[in-house]
């Protein structure tokens, strides 16, 4: 049976399962949902996710969405090894805490500065993008003398936290002052199978849609 894979090139979460699935093997059915349409609304997407969120995962009737629940799903049901997701308890529990870190603050405050601007057009204020950075901060200290952000091994939590740091990248946010960060970026790139295919025209895909919902 396929792997049903609903998803929007543009998105960090929908490119962070890219990303998994490359790094395992498992190839997916992708299913391009238009929200602007309203497809995520319709009751068959519904009877699979009445969240209506993408990405949405359905393999052989099983369906999950949350970005960085697919991923885990993905790497326990067809991971080859436990090295993207170990199974010693501590180091999974970092693993873990690296993927809330990017669920809960760095993704989030970066969409709560820049989705207002892109949808709404309510200018970010610099107390967010003051938040924005503080996350960084904490993303630059966890890489001190380590090359993973979990350690000194890839794993999920790389996969996610890049998929948002490109991200973020694209509406032109500067991180250069933060070494650590700009050092793992440029080798977990290099380490990841198909980078751009996965990630990459996505990235460059938000870029467009970000500058064509804010111009002047």
């Amino acid at each position: 049976m396929p792997i049903d894979l609903y998803y929007t090139p543009g998105s960090a979460p929908c490119r962070s399962i890219l990303l998994t699935a490359k790094l395992l093997g498992v190839d997916l059915n992708l299913k391009l949902v238009n929200l602007h349409e309203g497809e995520h609304l319709k009751p068959e997407f519904l009877k699979l996710n009445p969240q209506h969120t993408i990405p949405t995962l359905v393999d052989d009737g099983f369906s999950i969405w949350e970005s960085r629940a697919i991923i885990t799903y993905l790497a326990e049901q067809y991971g080859k090894n436990d090295s993207l997701y170990p199974k010693d308890a501590r180091k999974r529990a970092l693993v873990v805490q690296r993927l809330f870190f990017d669920a809960t603050t760095l993704y989030q405050r970066f969409a709560d500065a820049y989705y207002p601007l892109m949808f709404a057009g309510v200018p970010y204020t610099e107390d967010k993008i003051k938040k924005i950075d503080e996350a960084f901060e904490f993303l630059n200290t966890f890489l001190a003398g380590n090359e993973y952000v979990a350690g000194n091994q890839l794993t999920l939590a790389d996969v996610s936290i890049l998929a948002s740091v490109t991200t973020i990248q694209a509406v032109d946010y500067d991180i250069k002052k933060y070494p650590n960060v700009v050092r793992w970026l440029e080798n977990t790139k290099a380490s990841l199978p198909d980078y751009e295919e996965a990630n990459g025209k996505g990235v460059e895909a938000f870029r467009q849609l970000y500058s064509s919902l804010t111009k002047k």
